[in-house]
C-alpha cells in the first residue's frame, strides 16, 4: 500500500472506530448504552475474572456495567460502603466501558 493509501486508510478507521462501537452498543442493548452514568462516589475495580462495584455514597446505588462487547449483565444494588460483583474482562479482553445506574423498576 502507498504511503498516501495508508495515510488516508489509518485516518478513515480513526474516526468510523468509535461510531462503530457506539453503534453497536445500541443495536445489541447493551446496559448504559443510553443510560445515565452512575455518580463518582461509585468505583469500579476490573480483573480477568471479576469487577467490583463499590458504593461510597450515602444512598444506596442500584447498577449495572456496560461492557465493550455488549455483554448484558442484571442490575444489583449496592449498600452505601457496599460492594457488589460483576463478570471481568474475561480471556478475550473485553473490557468495562462504563458503571451505570439502572432504570426505575430494573
Amino acid at each position: 500500500m502507498r504511503p498516501s493509501a495508508r495515510s488516508a486508510a489509518r485516518s478513515a478507521v480513526r474516526f468510523a472506530l468509535p461510531a462503530l462501537l457506539a453503534g453497536t452498543a445500541a443495536l445489541t442493548g447493551a446496559p448504559g448504552a443510553a443510560a445515565d452514568p452512575a455518580p463518582g462516589c461509585v468505583t469500579h475495580s476490573s480483573g480477568w475474572r471479576y469487577t467490583f462495584v463499590t458504593n461510597g455514597c450515602a444512598d444506596p446505588q442500584r447498577v449495572t456495567v456496560a461492557y465493550l462487547d455488549g455483554t448484558a449483565v442484571p442490575c444489583r444494588t449496592a449498600a452505601p460502603g457496599g460492594t457488589v460483583t460483576f463478570p471481568g474482562y474475561g480471556t478475550q479482553g473485553n473490557r468495562v466501558l462504563s458503571v451505570d445506574l439502572c432504570p426505575a423498576g430494573d
